[in-house]
């Protein structure tokens, strides 16, 4: 069996916080929250490492992360760009937003071979979910399914109270596999309690603190590329013409498709880690408190 890579996706620019915000540092060091990702992912470990960017970021990404990464462990760039289509299509006139996290992963076809784990560029995922998925892709192969893992982490664990966010709260049965996720895309903070809506904050609906939900942290077989490419020209046929300028082919959509034809099963790997990451601007110094408390704690060490 091949060892697992770890696929980074950071082609996104972060549209609610401004600017390249997966090359902000995060310390005095001038680490960013990718160091610390690679850090855990290098101690469960993985010795790949493949970076999913914009071709137009390439320089000032490998300035500031890819050229010292590269110094530690094996780096390999893939091009998430709006032309990167099947034959046959084209991208809509005046498109300009990429097509989503399930085209970013197909993107790298050509270079993962074997199992390998997706993460979010700027989200800080604690290092107990790395070893965990790891050691699942390293003892469990495709059978009569498809064998993945997902990360998941109590809702409490992943809330700003800086705006609001959008989670996947995954729905599983009692062995712990996941059986559906329901996308909220306008999830709150209120004191103690989670609630979200639907229409535009017409009616609010509230969350259990204590649901599971996805961070976008998978663990794949190589069988999930070919499903991707498959539901992929799917999504080009049937929803881009639909809506041009917004439809996107989301990574956690795809699984939920394999699930409900019984191809795949996803077992959840709790994590009882806190999540970071920087949605609004004001979540930096949330950031930069708590890997500074790690730090005092002995889980990294002040340079790396």
């Amino acid at each position: 069996m091949e060892k697992p890579v770890l696929v980074i996706m950071a082609a996104g620019m972060g549209s609610r916080y401004g600017g390249l915000k997966q090359i902000d540092p995060v310390d005095e060091q001038g680490h960013i929250i990718m160091d610390f990702s690679i850090y855990d992912a290098m101690a469960a470990g993985f010795e790949k490492i493949v970076f999913i960017i914009k071709k137009a970021n390439e320089a000032a990404f490998k300035e500031s992360i890819g050229n010292r990464v590269s110094k530690k462990v094996q780096v390999e760039y893939v091009f998430q760009e709006l032309d990167k289509l099947p034959e046959g299509f084209t991208v809509p006139e005046g498109r300009e937003k990429p097509f989503g996290t399930g085209h970013a992963i197909l993107c790298c076809k050509e270079v993962l071979k074997g199992p390998f784990v997706v993460i979010n560029a700027d989200d800080y995922y604690g290092k107990h979910a790395y070893q965990a998925v790891y050691d699942y892709l390293t003892s469990h192969e495709d059978d009569e399914k498809y064998r993945y893992a997902m990360a998941g982490y109590a809702l409490k664990n992943t809330l700003t109270e800086n705006g609001h966010v959008a989670r996947g709260i995954c729905r599983t049965d009692a062995q712990g596999f996941l059986t559906g996720i329901d996308e909220r895309t306008h999830i709150e903070k209120r004191g103690e309690q989670a609630v979200f809506t639907e229409d535009g904050g017409q009616t609010w609906e509230e969350l259990s603190m204590d649901s599971t939900v996805s961070m976008n942290m998978w663990g794949f077989s190589n069988s999930i590329l070919k499903e991707l490419e498959t539901g992929f020209t799917k999504f080009l046929k049937q929803d881009l013409p639909e809506h041009p300028m917004k439809a996107e082919y989301f990574l956690p959509f795809a699984v939920d498709a394999l699930l409900k034809e019984d191809k795949a099963s996803v077992q959840v790997l709790a994590s009882l880690d806190k999540w970071y990451g920087v949605t609004y601007k004001e979540d930096k110094k949330l950031v930069v408190n708590a890997i500074s408390q790690l730090k005092k704690q002995g889980l990294y060490p002040e340079d790396f």
